[in-house]
């Protein structure tokens, strides 16, 4: 039978949730989950996360690829970018996962470029 919309878009909130979470368990920063669906063509959720070095930025975005995968049993459709230039995008369809750099968090201001789109309320773990 045909998944119905109110389906999908509690699966695709749940996913988005399930990152947000799962990030901050890995210690990423000041962790926004925003919902997008009314205003962008692009995604459904994004998921922004601050990582404090490289090395921290590259273990997140593996972390939250396998942990999606085990939970979800779904893949990335595409990982963009490189943790050097401190931001890598995960592509989840209609979830995108922002993981940045402190620096190119402040300089980019994803949040305030999308202030128009309620904020989830995240669990802390």
């Amino acid at each position: 039978m045909a998944e119905n919309i109110a389906e999908k878009v509690d699966r695709e909130e749940k996913l988005a949730r399930f990152c947000a979470e799962q990030a901050m368990e890995k210690l990423g920063g000041n962790v926004v989950a925003l919902n997008v669906r009314d205003i962008s063509s692009i995604a459904d959720y994004f998921v922004i996360v601050t990582a404090t070095s490289v090395p921290h930025l590259k273990a997140l975005a593996g972390f939250l690829e396998e942990e999606v995968k085990k939970e979800f049993q779904r893949r990335p459709l595409a990982v963009d970018g490189e943790p050097f230039s401190e931001w890598v995008l995960i592509d989840f369809g209609s979830v995108l996962v922002h993981i940045m750099g402190e620096e190119a968090r402040s300089k980019y201001e994803l949040e305030r470029l999308w202030s128009d789109a309620p904020r989830l309320e995240i669990a802390e773990n």
